[in-house]
């Protein structure tokens, strides 16, 4: 452990001048000054499992291991889960990090990019004795927090060529306006703990101003899924009232804030677009075609930070591989600009999400691979 302690502020300062991640300009995405297409993977737990057990380095090796394949960059939690987590990092912010350390520095050392999810999870609201509702107040201890993680993190490896984005959460827009909040609710818990999509707002706007500080290059991604298909009627009504695609296209704005430069959303192929995504839509294909004229028209990027299906319910095997590949095939006909499929090595989703080089999902690799060759063979894509 000791010889990753000098890492810090440091680490690999001879990497200096070399690539400093995502750039999104214009609608694009620029690596190294080039546009930049590609689809990564999902390594939900390469830092959380290191951090609960650091003699554990099997997603050290599961790192090396991908990007000897050539998968190109992983999405993952960068932070805390639980009240437990966040109050480790307050006790001993540096020993928090060293885990962190580690996985940039194989990363840097194996050559893929890491785009890290500073806040998974919201911060728990009892490690700062505030309920959920302070993420719209920028005087709240919660913000507080939030920009002492992020001045921590972007600090510390805002020089690594490792670290490609930054992206604030994961799916924070579905916890947002529920009509049925109240059914969520943990015990001791009032509307005071129902995240709204104005609060949602004030801390994306937050959490950019932050990494902005440190960071003025990389591409800042929300980590939301795709707007529930009601997304407008909820906040505007609390009702359940499907969308039109116009309140559909404000919502995607909405939440993709102006302090932000990229759109992110996640799909699923377990359901079709019009199910989930919005009654307007056909299939997921047509869904991302309009949203890649909403984002050509603004000028940002796509990222589908999350997109996938399943094994088992209805569908076998064989029909999981053709709906997975259906649903690879409609990003890349609409232009998205990047992708990461969900899971790689996550053991509790054996069976259902895990993809592993040894399980019968394999096939997902070579198939990000592949597509990772088509995507990048014609580097300029926009018509």
């Amino acid at each position: 452990m000791g010889r990753y302690a000098l890492l810090g502020t440091l680490l690999l300062s001879s990497t200096l001048g070399h690539s400093q991640g995502l750039k999104s300009e214009g609608g694009r995405f620029f690596l190294d000054g080039k546009p930049y297409r590609g689809v990564g993977i999902n390594y939900y737990d390469l830092f959380t499992r290191i951090s609960a057990k650091p003699s554990d380095e099997s997603t050290l090796e599961g790192l090396r291991k991908l990007a000897e394949a050539g998968i190109p960059f992983v999405r993952f939690n960068a932070g805390g889960f639980t009240e437990r987590d966040w109050q480790r990092y307050l006790d001993d912010p540096k020993g928090f990090l060293e885990p962190f350390d580690r996985v940039v520095r194989t990363a840097e050392e194996a050559g893929i990019g890491l785009i890290p999810s500073l806040f998974w999870n919201p911060i728990h609201q009892k490690t700062v004795g505030e309920r959920r509702e302070a993420w719209g107040d920028p005087g709240s201890q919660t913000i507080a927090l939030m920009r002492r993680y992020v001045a921590d993190v972007v600090g510390r490896y805002k020089e690594s060529p490792a670290i490609w984005a930054w992206e604030l959460g994961n799916e924070w827009n579905l916890k947002a306006d529920l009509p049925n909040a109240a059914s969520f609710r943990k015990e001791g818990e009032d509307e005071r703990d129902d995240l709204e999509s104005q609060q949602m707002a004030v801390a994306i706007k937050e959490f950019a101003a932050a990494v902005r500080k440190l960071d003025a290059r990389r591409a800042l991604i929300t980590g939301h899924s795709h707007p529930r298909a009601q997304a407008w009627h909820n906040t505007a009504e609390r009702s359940w009232k499907p969308d039109s695609i116009e309140q559909w296209r404000e919502v995607i704005l909405r939440d993709n804030t102006d302090a932000m430069d990229t759109i992110g959303l996640h799909i699923y192929g377990d359901t079709e677009a019009p199910e989930t995504g919005g009654q307007w839509s056909t299939d997921w294909a047509d869904y991302l075609t309009k949203l890649r004229t909403l984002a050509d028209e603004k000028k940002l990027p796509v990222f589908i930070g999350e997109f996938g299906l399943a094994e088992g319910g209805k569908r076998n095997p064989e029909q999981v591989k053709e709906r997975f590949r259906e649903i690879l095939k409609a990003m890349e006909d609409a232009r998205v600009d990047m992708a990461a499929a969900w899971v790689y090595d996550l053991g509790n989703q054996e069976g259902t999400w895990n993809i592993t080089f040894d399980n019968d999902r394999a096939y997902i690799l070579d198939d990000v691979i592949s597509a990772n060759k088509r995507w990048q063979d014609n580097p300029v894509f926009r018509k």
